[in-house]
């Protein structure tokens, strides 16, 4: 979990016989929603439940293990709202995150459903600055299944994992992280990732594209005290695949800040500005953004928010502005509008 929302509740814990202590944490939480422009399908108001998740964990001794439930969802800019209910059916079930860990000293090996290496944001909508992910989050992994190993030498750590890339269920992705955290304050990271194959399967979870591309990350956080800030920079590249039907490759070129600043009193206010282009023109490009190939967008997203103790209250004004779109691959009842506001209130508690 990042700023704001990372002071949450101490965890519970109880002695789980041959496992040893074990925590236990929850959070439970509801969102509302009003959009400018939406699309056939959607509607200009949503309300739903956000997150109703428990986490169990052991993460002391050799043997660990991690285990995510509940009902979830993930909303995200430039997109149509997605019910809490579909969200669970349509990509990682009502279990998104389970698996064990092994540990020895500072090497460590897990094994099963785990959160993604690449990104600046994370999947869940109580770990980030803002309650929406944004544009670059709509081109990377979330949680994939695999394993990965990981060890720590001083000031550098190395993470690798094999993979089934975007929920696939085929093990051909390779992705890897190296950061060096030059002190308290100052951590630089890179990350790759790719298909080392090629994947036929797609679904809500497995975009095709994307699944079929490489992806890699250049980040930079700094924290000291209540400033947070994380500036990166991201690629992507879907290469021609004519056995697939990919016959025209294509690329995207992103950047983003996350910024937040923790005020007195439980107050603090985040903000994050993307950008991100993609190649080609609208007749010969890849439709890797969704606006249509040669597009681009610029998005911005202010969430001021309020902490006491577990409680939360918090709430995103968010535009995106699809630049080159293609006409009727935009926003609107036609697809013709080129801009989208929104507004969202999320509250809850973390125990």
């Amino acid at each position: 979990m990042t700023a704001p929302l990372s002071t949450a509740a101490p965890p519970h814990t109880f002695n789980a016989g041959p496992f040893g202590t074990v925590a236990i944490t929850g959070i439970l939480s509801g969102m509302g929603l009003t959009q400018s422009n939406w699309i056939p399908g959607d509607k200009s108001t949503h309300w739903d439940l956000s997150n109703g998740q428990i986490f169990l964990q052991k993460t002391t001794g050799w043997f660990q293990f991690y285990l995510q439930g509940g009902a979830y969802n993930l909303p995200a800019l430039g997109v149509p709202f997605v019910s809490t209910v579909n969200t669970i059916t349509g990509l990682y079930g009502p279990l998104p995150l389970g698996y064990v860990k092994l540990v020895k000293g500072n090497f460590n090996v897990e094994i099963g459903e785990l959160p993604t290496l690449i990104g600046a944001e994370y999947t869940f909508s109580f770990e980030n600055m803002n309650v929406e992910r944004g544009l670059l989050w709509g081109q990377e992994t979330a949680i994939s299944r695999g394993i990965q190993v990981s060890d720590t030498y001083k000031k550098l750590s190395l993470s690798a994992s094999w993979n089934d890339g975007f929920y696939s269920n085929v093990y051909n992705w390779i992705s890897g992280s190296a950061a060096y955290q030059f002190n308290a304050s100052n951590m630089l990271m890179f990350v790759a990732g790719g298909n080392a194959g090629q994947t036929t399967s797609t679904s809500a979870a497995t975009p095709f594209l994307q699944n079929n591309g490489s992806i890699y990350n250049v980040m930079y956080t700094y924290s000291h005290e209540s400033l947070m800030i994380t500036p990166y920079y991201q690629y992507t590249h879907v290469p021609v695949n004519t056995k697939l039907g990919i016959l025209q490759s294509g690329s995207t070129n992103g950047g983003a800040v996350l910024f937040n600043y923790n005020f007195k009193h439980g107050f603090s206010l985040a903000v994050r500005p993307e950008y991100i282009t993609s190649s080609g023109t609208a007749a010969t490009g890849l439709n890797l953004l969704g606006y249509g190939g040669g597009s681009n967008a610029f998005t911005f997203t202010v969430t001021p928010t309020y902490q006491k103790s577990g409680f939360f209250l918090r709430g995103d004004i968010s535009v995106v502005d699809a630049r080159n779109s293609t006409p009727g691959d935009a926003f609107g009842s036609l697809g013709l509008n080129t801009k989208q506001t929104r507004g969202v209130v999320e509250a809850g508690f973390m125990f």
